[in-house]
């Protein structure tokens, strides 16, 4: 699968069925633009989607999650938060944190 931008139309959509991965993000965040190629990368060697939010273009969803700090990785099942990690992490720690939630 790959990486899918997503936005207030496309969001809720992209997360009502099954296990999500959504990457909280933004262009002038130096650890975000480090750590975009793991996401986009991985999104091409798992079937879960990966969502990428710009909090500047979609800024109602990340208050909507309360997300203040990124990057934020926030893991969704059928549309409900069930994880979530800040920070930029090596592919293995993001592998190893959609696995634990796997079924």
């Amino acid at each position: 699968m790959s990486l899918i931008e997503a936005n207030k139309s496309n969001f809720e959509e992209n997360i009502k069925s099954g296990l999500v991965l959504v990457d909280f993000n933004a262009d002038w965040c130096g650890p975000c633009q480090i750590f975009a190629p793991v996401l986009e990368e991985l999104s091409k060697e798992i079937p879960e989607k990966i969502l990428s939010v710009n909090i500047d273009d979609s800024p109602e969803i990340a208050e909507k999650y309360s997300v203040s700090s990124i990057p934020c990785l926030v893991i969704f099942r059928d549309g409900e938060e069930i994880d979530r990690s800040v920070g930029a992490l090596p592919k293995k720690k993001v592998q190893k944190l959609l696995e634990k939630h796997k079924r």
